[in-house]
């Protein structure tokens, strides 16, 4: 991997606000993003996630392989955080199994943007409508997390009932809000789309900067929840993105034969999520520690996928 693009990632302005958010928290500073400030900013990101997605997608040419690309994204976005939701639980919490595998199940859009960068150094282009997998791969792990927390803390419960978990997973604000907004990203007029264009994209940074200010301090507060179980989320960190990106990687080849898919396709489902499922579990699921999945897949995940994951999944993509 070039050093030049690593270095760029590693420097990338919202990742050092995150950084910012740790140490603010370390030296015990009076820094505070006020709540209403942030559930803002959380909205947001997933309007601006959505919205764009609908758009892509709306200027796509649709055919077969496009479809079937939406459809694989999707099948990947719900299987990762069944499978994995079983694993964690045997260490874990129900809430903390369940926000972590609605984690791993949905993407980072920063990896998204760093994986962009990538195949752009190696001349390979990608599908305008890779964008709408990604924001389509944002909402069915969170609803699937959702839905297997439910079912699980209500188990004992004789009055149990999937399809009101299905409702209630489907009528959350967070996900309310990205499927939304990718639907009114599809059917919106492109003119009049363009009029919100520099709300929608242009500070969509600068708001994901403060909303990772915010995060870093909420890491830091809840360490001792990742330094309690260290070593098996660390691990579990580096071990299920770098199997989710090789099987994925492997199994594009029967979706789409582009190699610049098939490597957003390895990078998506090696990836987890630190913006949209963040922001609906605070919501969806206030009893999961942020002090786990936000270090498991900002402070582990993501710098492995940059540093190593991405040779990785195109080595075997070229092979």
């Amino acid at each position: 991997m070039d050093i030049h693009l690593l270095v760029s990632n590693l420097t990338n302005p919202t990742l050092l606000f995150f950084i910012l958010g740790i140490i603010a928290t370390l030296i015990k500073s009076d820094l505070v993003i006020p709540e209403s400030s942030f559930k803002f900013i959380s909205l947001y990101l997933l309007f601006s996630i959505g919205f764009k997605g609908g758009q892509e997608l709306q200027h796509s040419q649709l055919d077969w392989e496009i479809l079937f690309c939406l459809l694989f994204g999707i099948v990947i976005s719900a299987i990762i955080p069944f499978y994995t939701f079983f694993l964690l639980k045997r260490k874990l919490s129900i809430s903390d199994a369940g926000a972590i595998a609605a984690a791993y199940g949905s993407v980072s859009a920063v990896t998204f943007v760093s994986a962009v960068s990538f195949l752009q150094l190696q001349n390979i282009q990608f599908g305008g409508h890779m964008v709408a997998v990604m924001a389509l791969m944002e909402f069915p792990a969170i609803i699937v997390g959702v839905i297997l927390m439910k079912k699980f803390e209500k188990s004992e419960e004789s009055n149990f009932s999937l399809s009101s978990i299905v409702k209630h997973s489907l009528s959350n604000g967070s996900v309310l809000m990205i499927m939304g907004s990718l639907i009114i990203g599809i059917i919106a007029d492109s003119k009049q789309a363009e009029d919100i264009k520099p709300f929608t994209t242009d500070i969509f940074k600068g708001f994901l900067a403060i909303f990772l200010l915010e995060m870093g301090m909420t890491t830091a507060k809840r360490l001792a929840s990742f330094r309690k179980n260290g070593k098996f989320v660390f691990l579990f960190a580096l071990v299920i993105p770098l199997i989710n990106g090789c099987v994925v990687a492997y199994l594009s080849q029967f979706v789409t034969q582009e190699i610049g898919n098939r490597f957003v396709f390895s990078i998506l489902a090696a990836s987890a999520s630190y913006i949209a499922v963040p922001a609906a579990m605070r919501l969806a699921a206030p009893k999961a520690d942020p002090g786990l999945y936000i270090p498991m897949a900002l402070g582990v995940t993501f710098p492995f996928n940059i540093t190593l994951g991405m040779p990785i999944y195109y080595f075997i993509i070229q092979s």
